[in-house]
């Protein structure tokens, strides 16, 4: 992560398309709009909640706060994939907010999101894509999370988020960025 950028300098993204579906599927439907709601998600949606909603953590203990309560993906994602041989695109990874023009897995964690005219959600971390990627296309969860010249673990699969206050979210709205206070904390997997 770049420590050093300022605010001004993070170019605000757009929204290129919204998804949500009320099933546990591994993807999830395109819509024209999806309403957020305050502490617990998208309307309508199957991991929203105050708890985990993502069954297998559930399993594990279906009393911890639900960190993933919207799942965000930039659009780029889906290009570099395509290169790879990969057909991706919005709402197919299970994001409900596929954006542009914004590199969401710089971001610090904390970082706020302004989207369209009401709705503002909390970066909490990065998606842990599991095996049932590889399910929807053989071989991709490879490609979401290859390792650096270090050998660590990149998570491209997008980030997670809450939602501190609700409301409409449509395609081409604005993503406002607002970051935390600095020391940043680089985003972990949620």
């Amino acid at each position: 992560m770049r420590h050093d950028r300022a605010v001004s300098e993070i170019q605000a993204g757009r929204v290129g398309a919204v998804s949500r579906d009320g099933t546990h599927r591994f993807s999830k439907d395109v819509t024209d709009v999806i309403t957020l709601l305050t502490g617990l998600g998208v309307e309508g949606d199957a991991h929203a909640g105050t708890t985990v909603q993502h069954r297998s953590r559930v399993a594990a203990d279906p009393t911890r706060p639900n960190l993933r309560q919207v799942h965000l993906i930039h659009s780029e994602l889906h290009e570099e994939l395509s290169q790879q041989g990969f057909e991706v695109g919005p709402g197919q990874l299970g994001e409900n907010i596929t954006t542009e023009g914004l590199d969401l897995l710089e971001l610090p964690r904390g970082t706020r999101l302004h989207l369209g005219e009401q709705a503002v959600v909390e970066v909490t971390g990065l998606r842990n894509p599991c095996a049932q990627i590889n399910a929807f296309q053989p071989g991709l969860l490879k490609a979401l999370t290859p390792r650096d010249a270090d050998g660590n673990v990149m998570r491209k699969a997008g980030i997670m988020s809450i939602v501190l206050r609700g409301g409409q979210v449509r395609v081409g709205d604005r993503v406002g960025v607002e970051l935390p206070p600095q020391p940043w904390e680089a985003l972990q997997r949620v």
